[in-house]
């Protein structure tokens, strides 16, 4: 099952996440002289039930402290509970209406549009949803880690606590 259908079928926690694959690396950028572009590019990969176009991440350039893509949320898309470890992010909504709950046990919420900046601090729990049944939400996500999806953990919002991430047996 791919990462997208995973995260249309459900929850997608840290150790469902497919490990990178040869179809799952990022574009090749043109790189000339110290500027890296990657050309209009389609949709590289999902992540729990956000689609992503390929960006710019140390993946792929040679970013120390940053990365950037667009992200995709199918009307409905819900992208679970999760905690941006010690990173920053930083949104802006293209198309469409998107929710966050956030906060302890996701009490809080709030609703943007089109056109809103949002700045998502490191530590705050939040679950992200395309309250459209039929619009998609479009946004550019720009993070202050050039990893992309690998400080990012899961959050339950019954304990209010992180799931920790199991150790890799090595058997896939």
């Amino acid at each position: 099952m791919s990462a997208d259908e995973q995260g249309a079928a459900g929850r997608t926690g840290p150790t469902d996440r497919p490990a990178v694959s040869a179809e799952d690396r990022p574009g090749i950028p043109d790189g000339h002289d110290g500027i890296h572009t990657i050309r209009a590019s389609g949709i590289h990969r999902g992540w729990n039930g956000i689609h992503y176009k390929t960006g710019l991440s140390a993946r792929n350039v040679p970013a120390r402290e940053l990365s950037m893509n667009v992200a995709r949320i199918p009307p409905g898309g819900v992208a679970f509970a999760h905690i941006h470890v010690d990173f920053e992010v930083m949104l802006y909504i293209l198309e469409g209406t998107v929710r966050h709950d956030f906060g302890p046990h996701l009490r809080e919420s709030i609703v943007n549009h089109a056109g809103d900046f949002i700045f998502i601090e490191p530590g705050v729990p939040h679950e992200v949803i395309n309250i459209s049944d039929t619009e998609d939400v479009v946004a550019v996500v720009a993070r202050s880690d050039a990893s992309e999806w690998e400080n990012i953990v899961d959050y339950d919002r019954e304990t209010g606590k992180v799931i920790p991430k199991r150790e890799s047996s090595g058997t896939g």
